[in-house]
């Protein structure tokens, strides 16, 4: 009796390894073929190849031919960190060629999921504030209209980053970051402190504007994964259409 239970348990240690590095990877935004390709390598890589992983936005499911049992975790919350992700995919390569354990890779696992973000929030503040002067002169606005972009693209990302925080709807978050930028640039205007409404507003949202999500979903339909690529085109139509409603309740009485 010693043995499968010894068996077993290995079974599981490297189940619980494949299911952490799912879980960091679709957490920090990479596509769903990536993350099945992972945890399938990490197992193969185990000397278990009957490996059956299939991803979405919101769920993985796991199991192994032969084990006693299999794995569903939720995934609730999604940012982009490219950082955690790379980190991962290290620690694969690590377990492909030999170099770790699953009792070793393991709590290397928990210290990337339990790190901190790659950048702090103040970081993304000013890079989006920064980026928002940039698009409106790259979108032909003048440089009279790099500041009113900058303070409204600053705003407007605050907006969103903190509110998320106290309202688990993205789409209303989003929703009033687009409504102070569009109230920022028309004040702007209005105090004669703005030449182009339209650019100061364009370069304002742009920070907010979902491209890796898009860039995703694309390529997660290309890959043949439907269901992912189809929900995530879906939540980076639902940003889309917060930012253009957002912004038009603000135009409608200006």
């Amino acid at each position: 009796m010693e043995e499968p239970t010894t068996l077993s348990r290995a079974i599981n240690e490297i189940m619980d390894t494949c299911m952490l590095a799912g879980q960091i990877m679709l957490q920090s935004g990479a596509e769903t073929y990536r993350v099945e390709d992972t945890m399938t390598r990490i197992a193969t890589s185990y000397g278990l190849p009957g490996a059956h992983s299939y991803v979405t936005p919101t769920a993985i499911m796991f199991s192994i031919t032969g084990a006693e049992s299999a794995r569903l975790a939720r995934i609730a919350e999604r940012t982009t960190d490219l950082h955690k992700i790379a980190q991962v995919n290290a620690i694969s390569r690590q377990i492909s060629s030999g170099q770790l354990t699953p009792t070793e890779a393991y709590p290397l696992l928990k210290v990337i999921e339990a790190g901190p973000a790659e950048y702090s929030s103040w970081m993304k503040m000013i890079a989006a504030a920064i980026s928002s002067g940039c698009f409106t002169i790259m979108f032909q606005g003048s440089w009279g209209d790099f500041i009113p972009s900058l303070v409204a693209g600053l705003a407007g990302y605050t907006t969103m980053l903190y509110l998320h925080k106290w309202v688990q709807v993205k789409f209303f978050a989003e929703l009033c970051a687009a409504f102070i930028i569009g109230l920022l640039a028309s004040l702007f205007i209005g105090y004669g402190w703005g030449n182009e409404l339209d650019k100061i507003i364009i370069g304002s949202v742009m920070p907010l504007v979902p491209g890796l999500l898009i860039t995703n979903a694309i390529r997660d339909l290309m890959a043949g994964h439907l269901v992912s690529g189809i929900s995530k085109g879906a939540d980076a139509l639902l940003t889309a259409f917060a930012i253009g409603a957002g912004v038009a309740i603000i135009l409608t009485f200006v």
